[in-house]
Parts: C-alpha cells; sequence; structure tokens
C-alpha cells in the first residue's frame, strides 16, 4: 500500500488482452521467420542443445520445413513470452488487485520505516537549504521539491501510525504510538528550520511582487506553505522560538499520551442480571460472566457497545447513574494532561501576539474571530433554549409517570443520565418508534451493501469486494473494497478510484468511537502518473451472535452514513498534492460533506431501500418509516444544546484569563462544565467532565457545519436551486456528480467557501438549518 503507483495503475486485467492480441498478430502475419530482433525467445530456443545437435538442413529440406517450423516456433515464442510477461506482472497485478504493502508491520519494522521515512525527509531538506539561496529560489528548486517529499512521506507515515488504533498487540500499538511521536516531533523541527522558511518567503515575496505562472493549486501550496512558517513562530527571536518548538513538541506528546490512555481504557462495571433489568438480551449475551466473587454477575464495559445500550434500556436509574458517572470519569488521569496542554496552547498563541488560542486558530478558519463564533453560539442558543426548556418539560412528565409505575421516588429532577432512557421511552409511547425491531430491518452487510449502492448511484463509483487470497486487512473482521469510476458510456474501460477499508467491531485495544482514517493519500507525482488513496472507517457496532447478525438501531445507521462520506471524500478528492487530498480542509469544514450525507437517513426512499429483515428479507413497513422521519426532531433543541456545550466549553478554556494568571493556575472544569450546561441540565455539579476531552480539542463550530450541509442538501439536492428550483429527488445522479466534482473533488486545494458557492449559486446560509428545527427563517 505504501508507496505502490504503478503504470498498469489504471488497467484492469482484461485491459491486457488487446496488448497480447496484437503481439499475436504481429507473429502469426509476419512474413519473416521470428529472429532475434523480432523475439530474442527464439533465439535462445534455436540454441537448445537438441536443436544445435540436429544435421545442418539441406536447401530441400529447409523449403519443406521452414513454414511450419517457424510457425511451431513463433507459437512457442508467443507461450513462453506470455509467461514471461505473467511473471514479470504478477506482482504489479498482485499490488494493484488487492495486495498492496502487507498489514504485517512489526514493532522493531514500524520504528526502523519511521526512522528511514525521517531521515529521507531531513536530507531532501538539508539539500535544498544547501543548493539554494534566497536570491536563487524559485517555486521549482525550493516549494515544490518540498510538496513532493510531503507526498512521498505520506504513502507510508499514515499506515504506521494508524496500528495503535486498531492493532491487537498491545506491543505494536505502542511502537506506533512511538512512530507518530517521532513524525511529530520531526514534523515540528521542519516547521520551524528557518533556513527552509527563508527560501520558502522569498517565493512568496516574489510572487507577490510578480505572479509566477503555476496552477491555482501550486500557488495555494506556497500560500499555505508560507502561512505554516509563520504561524509555526519562525518570525520570533531565538528565546522564544526554541520555547515555542518546546511547546509543540509537549503539546504533541500529551495528544498522543492522552489518546493512547483511552484507546486502552479497559474499565467497567459489575452488575447482577437484574440490576440489568431492560437491556437488550443480545446486548446481556456478549457481557463477561463473572467468576469467584462475582460469580452470577456480568461485566458492562465503557464502549459504545456496552454503553448507549444500558443507558437507553436500563429500568434501574441506580444503574444508569452508575455507568453514566463511571463513564464520565474513567481516565481521571488525562485531567491534569488537558490542564497542561490548555496552558501550553495559551502560551503558544500569546507568544504569536494573539490573545487566546481560540484567535489564533480561528484566524485561519472560515468564521475568523472569537467574537464572530460567540455571537453565532450565544444567538443560536437563545432560540434554542425555549424549544430546549419545553423537551424538559416533557421528559420530566414523562419521568414521573414512569417512576410512579415502577413504585420508585421521584425527585423532580432530570437528570442527565435519564436522558437517553427517557427520549427512547418517549419514542416509544408517543411515536410507536421502537428501536430494538427497528434494527431488525438493518442487518449491517445489507445496510453496508445498500449504502454504498446509494453512493454508487449518487457519486459515479463502483464497489467491488476483495474477497479472494489477494485480500490484505489488519483483522478478520476487516472488509476491503476496491473502489473504480462508474463504466464509461462509450465503452472505454473504467478507471480506478482507491480502497476503502471497514472495521466495524469492537475488540481490545481498539479506538472506541466511530471515525475515519486515511492511510493513503492521493496526488498525481511528477511524472503524472497518479497515487490512489486508501481509508477506513473504524466503527464499533455490536458484533453478531449465534442467533443473530450484527443488527443497527436507526442513530447507528446515521453514524455509519456519517462515517462513510469521510471515507468518500477522502476517496474522490483529486489533488496534485497530498496536504490537499480529501478531507485535509480547513478545521471548520472537515465535516460538513459528511454530515450532508446524514440526511439520506431521513429519506423515505432511502431508508426503505436499505432495509432487510434479517429472518424475512421483508423491507420496512412504510409506517414505521415514517415515524422514524417524524422523530427527526423530536427532543433537538436539547440535542443541540448540548452540541452548544461543547462548543462553548471548548471556547471558554480557550480563552480563559485563569490560563495566564499565575496566581491561579487550575483550570475549575468541573464548575465551568456545570454551568455551562444551563440552563437545560440539572446534573448534579460534584463530578469532573471528563467525556469532553475525548473528542478533538479543538472542534468548536460543528454547528457551522451543520447549517452548511442543511443548505446544500436543502436546495442542492432537494430544489435544484441552480437550475430553476426545480423540486428533485435527493438521488438525483445528475447533481450528486455535480456535488462531487465541484466540493468533493477539490479537497483543500481551493478556497472551501468558492466550493459552495459554485455548488449552491449563492452564499451559505441558515436559513435551511432553522427551517429544519421548525424555527423559521432567522431574522
Amino acid at each position: 500500500m505504501h508507496g505502490a503507483h504503478w503504470p498498469l495503475g489504471t488497467f484492469r486485467r482484461r485491459e491486457l488482452t488487446p496488448h497480447l492480441r496484437h503481439l499475436n498478430r504481429q507473429l502469426q502475419h509476419s512474413h519473416q521467420p521470428p529472429s532475434c530482433a523480432l523475439c530474442p525467445f527464439t533465439s535462445l530456443l534455436l540454441q537448445f542443445p537438441p536443436l544445435q545437435a540436429l544435421p545442418p538442413p539441406t536447401p530441400t529440406s529447409l523449403a519443406a520445413l521452414a513454414k511450419p517450423f517457424f510457425t511451431l516456433l513463433s507459437y512457442i515464442s508467443f507461450l513462453v513470452l506470455l509467461l514471461s510477461i505473467v511473471f514479470t506482472l504478477a506482482p504489479v497485478a498482485r499490488l494493484f488487485f488487492g495486495r498492496l504493502t502487507p498489514f504485517t508491520h512489526t514493532p522493531e519494522s514500524v520504528l526502523s520505516t519511521t526512522h528511514r521515512l525521517i531521515g529521507a525527509s531531513r536530507a531532501v531538506q538539508d539539500k535544498i537549504a544547501k543548493d539554494v539561496t534566497p536570491e536563487a529560489a524559485t517555486y521549482g528548486n525550493v516549494v515544490e521539491l518540498l510538496a513532493r517529499d510531503e507526498n512521498v512521506m505520506g504513502l507510508e507515515s499514515s499506515i504506521i501510525g494508524f496500528y495503535q488504533y486498531v492493532s491487537t498487540e498491545k506491543e505494536l500499538r505502542d511502537a506506533s504510538s512511538e512512530a507518530e511521536k517521532l513524525l511529530d516531533e520531526f514534523g515540528i523541527e521542519s516547521s520551524m528550520r528557518e533556513d527552509i522558511f527563508k527560501l520558502v518567503s522569498a517565493v512568496y515575496k516574489s510572487n507577490e511582487k510578480k505572479p509566477i505562472d503555476k496552477s491555482p493549486e501550486a500557488i495555494r501550496v506556497l500560500e499555505k506553505m508560507n502561512e505554516e512558517y509563520e504561524r509555526n513562530g519562525l518570525g520570533l527571536n531565538e528565546k522564544d522560538r526554541a520555547r515555542f518548538k518546546d511547546i509543540k513538541k509537549e503539546l504533541s506528546t500529551l495528544g498522543i499520551e492522552f489518546s493512547k490512555r483511552l484507546n486502552e481504557e479497559n474499565g467497567g462495571i459489575w452488575f447482577t442480571p437484574e440490576e440489568l433489568k431492560g437491556v437488550p438480551e443480545d446486548v446481556l449475551e456478549g457481557l463477561k460472566k463473572g467468576e469467584g466473587e462475582n460469580e452470577g454477575k456480568l461485566f458492562l464495559t465503557f464502549k459504545y457497545t456496552d454503553l448507549f445500550p444500558t443507558m437507553k434500556y436500563a429500568v434501574n436509574p441506580e444503574t444508569r447513574k452508575k455507568v453514566f458517572l463511571g463513564n464520565e470519569n474513567k481516565c481521571n488521569e488525562n485531567v491534569e494532561l488537558f490542564r497542561k496542554a490548555m496552558k501550553l496552547r495559551d502560551e503558544k498563541a500569546r507568544l504569536l501576539g494573539f490573545k487566546s488560542h481560540a484567535q489564533f486558530q480561528l484566524a485561519t478558519k472560515m468564521a475568523k474571530s472569537p467574537q464572530k463564533v460567540l455571537g453565532f453560539l450565544t444567538d443560536l442558543r437563545a432560540r434554542l433554549t425555549p424549544g430546549g426548556k419545553e423537551e424538559i418539560h416533557g421528559l420530566r412528565a414523562l419521568k414521573k409517570q414512569d417512576l410512579k409505575e415502577i413504585g420508585l421516588q421521584d425527585d423532580g429532577k432530570y437528570y442527565l443520565w435519564d436522558h437517553r432512557y427517557y427520549d427512547r421511552l418517549l419514542l416509544e409511547k408517543k411515536y410507536q418508534l421502537d428501536s430494538q425491531k427497528i434494527a431488525e430491518y438493518f442487518p449491517l452487510k445489507h445496510t453496508v451493501d445498500g449504502m454504498l449502492k446509494i453512493f454508487e448511484s449518487l457519486f459515479g463509483l463502483e464497489f467491488v469486494e476483495v474477497t479472494d487470497e489477494s485480500k490484505n486487512v489488519w483483522h478478520p473482521d476487516t472488509k476491503q473494497y476496491r473502489v473504480y469510476n462508474e463504466k464509461p458510456a462509450d465503452g472505454s474501460e473504467q478507471t480506478f478510484v482507491g480502497w476503502l477499508y471497514l472495521d466495524l467491531h469492537p475488540r481490545e485495544g481498539k479506538y472506541g468511537h466511530a471515525a475515519n482514517f486515511n492511510l493513503q493519500p492521493g496526488f498525481t507525482d511528477e511524472t503524472g502518473k497518479r497515487h490512489y488513496p486508501a481509508t477506513a472507517l473504524v466503527c464499533n457496532f455490536s458484533k453478531p451472535t449465534p442467533t443473530k447478525p450484527s443488527l443497527l438501531k436507526h442513530d447507528e445507521v446515521v453514524t455509519l452514513f456519517h462515517e462513510l462520506g469521510h471515507g468518500i471524500h477522502d476517496l474522490v478528492a483529486i489533488t496534485n498534492y497530498s496536504r490537499f487530498h480529501g478531507t485535509n480542509v480547513v478545521r471548520d469544514f472537515v465535516e460538513a460533506p459528511s454530515q450532508m450525507l446524514e440526511n439520506w437517513c431521513w429519506t423515505v426512499s432511502e431508508l426503505t431501500s436499505l432495509s432487510s429483515h434479517y429472518e424475512t428479507g421483508e423491507k420496512i413497513p412504510e409506517d414505521m418509516v415514517k415515524n422514524i422521519i417524524r422523530t427527526k426532531n423530536v427532543n433537538a433543541a436539547l440535542f443541540n444544546l448540548r452540541q452548544l456545550h461543547f462548543a462553548f466549553y471548548d471556547m471558554k478554556v480557550h480563552t480563559s484569563n485563569s490560563l495566564r494568571t499565575p496566581r491561579r493556575l487550575t483550570l475549575p472544569l468541573s464548575t465551568t462544565s456545570s454551568e455551562l450546561r444551563s440552563p437545560c441540565s440539572t446534573r448534579q455539579r460534584d463530578r469532573a467532565t471528563i467525556s469532553v476531552m475525548e473528542r478533538p480539542l479543538l472542534d468548536t463550530l460543528w454547528v457551522v457545519m451543520m447549517l452548511d450541509t442543511t443548505d446544500i442538501f436543502g436546495p442542492g439536492f432537494q430544489h435544484r436551486h441552480v437550475l430553476h428550483c426545480v423540486k428533485k429527488s435527493p438521488m438525483d445522479g445528475l447533481i450528486g456528480r455535480r456535488y462531487r466534482h465541484t466540493v468533493l473533488e477539490k479537497g483543500g486545494s481551493r478556497d472551501e467557501m468558492e466550493s459552495l458557492k459554485e455548488f449552491l449559486g449563492r452564499e451559505p446560509n441558515s436559513d435551511a438549518f432553522f427551517e429544519d428545527l421548525g424555527l423559521g427563517k432567522k431574522e
């Protein structure tokens, strides 16, 4: 997989046949006998000892035997040539058709590969610094070489850092984490090389004076590269620059250790079967059975496949409370890492002249400033709060009634560990929505196949699962797909797009959430050859049981669509440089394409097409689908207020004055979190919130993404805004392909807002989002 790029990159097997037929015709219809010039294999055959031992031919015998003899030799030569081609191209064919670099790394090979990559890249930079002066610096002898080095390094660096999230071997996970640390440290070293910065800066200034004759993407590489050097402290004095570098290294180490602890967390709680009353039987069957002092008990982990069903179905509120607080307070040792990271980020931002880390980060994002973000979040909270309070009132009434029915005392409060349970109960009682019953219509395999067909239809793709001996995966549960562009109408051959991997079930040591990982970026090298991307979906859906396949609840169907959306973005992007490939876009846009694709989980036709009852094969009943769609915005105000909590919390901890006041070196995480949850939460304030730290530490603008994605789905796919606003199906392939080529294909190679504007035919706005929530257009 790493670095596999071949002349036959866009060929499929049958494409070899015309070339061989042409050669065969040459051999059969040649008016001259084969010679060394025509076929070297014939010459070799003529030197074969038995043939050399034959008596010299007479003119008569030569005339009589020449034609059949050389005809025979022609066929033999052709067969030898064919075998030669097969054996010569076998490694290429294996690489192209499945056997990229095998997932057989060892801890030793991961680290040796890392050191090799770092050494090679450092040598490139050293040579540039040695050979080029600022006066002689050009795009070609500086920027292009650096960008191409990024391309080559990306072919292997992603996969060696990937093992820490998926490997079953702790030693390999540890080596992968160490490799990522080494690569990060080298990245920091590279980003702070003043000698290279001077050369890049010289090219940048030259372009400002007289625009360079390069593609828009190439100019964007130059602009981004120069900006990154400046944001990495190259304009600082020597003392501050050294401190800046130390901070970046320490932040990298903290981040890796933070993630490692979460990935390897294996805590949980022992419960009696009675305490787990209401939890689905298939979940209970998968729990570890107790022995000794825990005889008769079941061990419930904090993995999503155990956690969420328990929070939704456990009848006993004390059980839900224990699980919720246990999960919120897992990895308590990470709290100190979090505090350190916040302080270091603040110090780093101030070294560069920014007032806060938030201001530093937002300067290059679509939102631009903390003031704009906070203004938007505050306005949205004000618009959502009345609906949130109304929803809380209804849920409290439902809780009161439920506790009365099961004979428990009601204290009049509604806690966070109540929400999943009563949200589910509301859907069942008011909307007759049974999540377990719905899941029976979405067996994992059929749902995945259906989703791939939707993406085939929308974006003009074809997914072919690899099931033969060429299959190359890191775990037996993983599926591998070759991805092609659709068959052209003119009958020409399909072209290859990339590789898709699906790793969908939980296991010990595996990343505990749902995410998409790029394994190999796509780009075009200096010779014009295309390097194809590889992307992996890593999720944690329940495993099949002896009596049932893995079944997806509707919210899990949405999750799968979301992550697959990232994968599609990763696959279909076509950029010359890996730094702009796929999801390498500005941070506050990266979720937009994926969240937009979630909308297909709320349409009648697509939910019906995805469904197939795991026992009968029947499609999901229409009334059940309509009930699902009716519930799309049930408790939506509370859901969005919860997301606003994370956004406000992120902004709070990255702008807090306490971070830079010497006498207040502690950040009151618990109080801060609890205050921000108001007014729609009555959670106790004696616990530190840890769950927010499991999210990316700076993912502030998720909600802006939702505005854009609802807007994209609305006018883009339902109303053909650009084509006279004609009402159309969300499965319109013409618009899907247009979205692919206008937005997804560009990756980060141009300004993301420009891509949206081209697709929509106007500036994106929040009207569609507020209309979807039933709040009307924003005034």
